[in-house]
């Protein structure tokens, strides 16, 4: 594996300006995206590979049985109900109600959740597309009701993680698994195709705290309208609709985002950003203070020990 950590003063060196004084720009990206090494052997076949590497994103189809499924939506709705009761700052609800759109730190607040973060069908392929031993930058439950789930704006989230929480490289990648059927009408991810490979300036100054209000409707570090529709008129909109146990595989620097729910039909996916382990977090690369732990690992990464599951790891206990 290519495992050679940056040093400090490589990590500093600010490869992907934005916000501040800079203004709007699409500009190449500087690193691959798939990061293995020729002799790693792929745990998906090799056209997948590619697919990912030119487009920025996969959908892999049951990945999950029925059976996992089924396991992993009773966490989902005891943590859920849990989450209502609580007033933590892991508990993101919807702008203007008390409905749970996501629970940060689930690696943490659940078993059954640290032990599908470890997965060898997700954090095997994300280690080998990363070149690289694994941790969880972040973790979460993603909860879009029906009628009330809100939209996720466009955007690109190694920006936002490279400005505000100092991840240094382009070497991360989210992986969302499917806990009930994402459909074309119920606001799946929606991703802009080839976009990863530009990297993406955008204006305005961070202000403080700006995860507070990003994490219900992101303002702060969003492109232009301009600069969006030249990458949608280059590459298309694609939605990575897929039924529950699917998996969505992209890339950091992907555009992507995602309408609001106005159906009836609940979208609930278990969210989950793999950084290689060479690419720990530095100082933020704005002048705020770093994000809370539960947004972004910072003091407690350790790489994951992939692991084998089976439907019983699933279950509550």
């Amino acid at each position: 594996m290519n495992t050679a950590t940056l040093t400090r003063e490589e990590a500093r060196v600010d490869l992907y300006p934005s916000r501040g004084s800079m203004k709007a720009d699409i500009v190449p990206r500087q690193h691959p995206s798939v990061w293995a090494t020729p002799e790693m052997k792929a745990p998906v076949d090799r056209s997948l590979i590619e697919q990912y590497e030119q487009n920025g994103f996969l959908v892999l189809r049951d990945v999950f049985t029925p059976e996992e499924v089924a396991n992993l939506q009773a966490e989902l709705e005891r943590l859920r109900h849990q989450a209502e009761r609580l007033d933590q700052p892991e508990v993101i609800t919807e702008k203007g109600s008390r409905q749970v759109r996501s629970i940060f730190k689930v690696h943490e607040l659940s078993a059954v959740f640290a032990k599908l973060a470890a997965d060898e069908r997700l954090a095997g392929l994300a280690s080998y597309l990363l070149g690289d031993q694994v941790y969880l930058h972040q973790s979460r439950m993603n909860y879009k009701p029906g009628f009330h789930g809100k939209e996720f704006y466009w955007h690109s989230d190694f920006e936002t993680w490279h400005i505000e929480d100092g991840m240094p490289l382009p070497r991360a990648l989210s992986i969302s698994v499917a806990l009930t059927d994402n459909t074309p009408h119920n606001g799946p991810l929606l991703v802009m195709p080839g976009s990863h490979k530009h990297y993406v300036v955008c204006e305005g100054e961070t202000p403080p705290e700006n995860y507070q209000m990003s994490l219900q409707a992101q303002e702060i570090g969003v492109p232009s309208d301009e600069n969006l529709a030249r990458l949608a008129a280059q590459g298309g909109l694609v939605d990575t609709a897929g039924p529950a146990g699917s998996v969505l595989i992209f890339d950091c620097n992907l555009m992507h985002g995602s309408n609001s729910n106005i159906t009836h039909l609940p979208r609930s996916n278990a969210f989950f950003v793999y950084n290689a382990l060479s690419n720990a977090l530095q100082d933020p690369f704005c002048n705020q203070p770093p994000r809370p732990e539960f947004i972004a690992t910072r003091e407690k990464f350790v790489p994951l020990t992939i692991r084998k599951n089976g439907p019983d790891d699933f279950r509550y206990t």
